[in-house]
């Protein structure tokens, strides 16, 4: 074990305190490499956990710059920075918070040509994104290298998460055993058409930061082959249990998708 400096032991000694996660278990941590897809509602409480949990690498991938209406529930970026890119503001809120963070930005859209060498050197995928062709595009890619993905959504008052870990592909359902297909356009509103309370991505994001931590340390049982459904307005949490589907067209018994798909941006999800 690499011996610890007085001030990582200090920062991290709640952890170490932890029988399940101790010198060993942070240490780790600290040798871990998560990514996050989406710097907004879903990853930035996300990010900020992970950050100062002492998770060594964090990347973080977002095509976008701050804006005011993002403000409401995406707290890694503040008024000052409206108009910069969100990789970069959320670089500079995690250097702040703990400088023994690797950051590692990526200000570019997810697509077909870039998602599997963006996604390869990573131990745990986060998808904070808000549209369904990306959201498959990232499943597909995780299934494929075998990378365990934690997903999450919202919309209104409600949210939900589950695990694909697809180091297990034989025990684990997939995304599509889920969902298929993408929904019609039109069908499922988006946030900025239906509303979303801002604490409910904090609430969403914290558990998809805790699911990653247990996977990368092996500890507890990760929402895998379950997916958690929270009512914020009757403050109700439900499990509901997915089985893998023998006619999923990813990971069923004669798959028909083997490469990744690209459909068109046409819908916009509830995440």
């Amino acid at each position: 074990m690499l011996p610890f400096t007085e001030e990582q032991i200090k920062r991290y000694a709640r952890h170490i305190i932890l029988p399940e996660v101790g010198g060993k278990g942070q240490e780790k941590l600290l040798q871990s490499k998560v990514l996050v897809i989406g710097a907004g509602g879903l990853g930035s409480p996300a990010i900020y956990y992970l950050a100062a949990a002492g998770v060594g690498t964090i990347g973080i991938v977002d095509f976008d710059v701050v804006d005011f209406s993002n403000l409401q529930r995406q707290i890694l970026h503040n008024t000052e920075r409206v108009g910069i890119p969100k990789v970069e503001s959320a670089r500079m809120t995690v250097e702040k918070l703990n400088p023994d963070v690797k950051v590692i930005t990526y200000n570019t859209m997810i697509n077909k040509s870039n998602v599997m060498d963006i996604i390869k050197d990573y131990d745990v995928i986060l998808d904070g994104t808000d549209n369904f062709p990306t959201r498959f595009l990232i499943n597909d890619a995780c299934y494929f290298l075998g990378k365990p993905l934690v997903s999450a959504a919202m919309l209104r008052f409600e949210g939900q998460i589950s695990v694909f870990d697809y180091r297990d592909k034989e025990k684990s359902p997939c995304y599509r055993c889920l969902y298929p297909e993408p929904p019609p356009p039109g069908l499922v509103p988006s946030c900025q058409e239906a509303g979303i309370l801002g604490s409910i991505g904090g609430i969403m994001g914290c558990i998809q930061a805790t699911e990653a931590i247990k996977l990368l340390l092996g500890i507890g049982e990760p929402l895998v082959g379950k997916l958690l459904i929270m009512d914020a307005l009757s403050m109700d949490f439900r499990k509901v249990k997915l089985r893998k589907d023998p006619n999923c067209p990813l990971c069923g018994k004669e798959p028909t998708i083997k490469e990744l798909i690209e459909y068109q941006q046409i819908c916009d999800a509830h995440f």
